[in-house]
């Protein structure tokens, strides 16, 4: 299985409205992030399904600048 595959996997949540912006983000954005940016979008989704909601639709934000711009990303994919 590859990293992309991995990646597409880990995108596969419990709730719909990630599912689409989550696989609408790798489609469109993830061939052109480069490692590190690859890294915080792998700690993104890390992150619970509610709080991974919370932080796209602008409820919270995460501490970690990095992740904090990936995240900026799917917000606009």
């Amino acid at each position: 299985m590859s990293d992309l595959d991995r990646i597409r996997w880990h995108c596969r949540r419990g709730m719909l409205e990630l599912d689409l912006v989550l696989n609408a983000f790798v489609e469109r954005t993830f061939g052109r992030l480069d490692a590190g940016q690859i890294d915080a979008f792998r700690d993104l989704l890390e992150y619970p399904d509610q709080e991974l909601l919370d932080l796209i639709m602008r409820r919270a934000e995460p501490e970690n600048a990095t992740v904090r711009g990936v995240l900026e990303m799917v917000r606009c994919a």
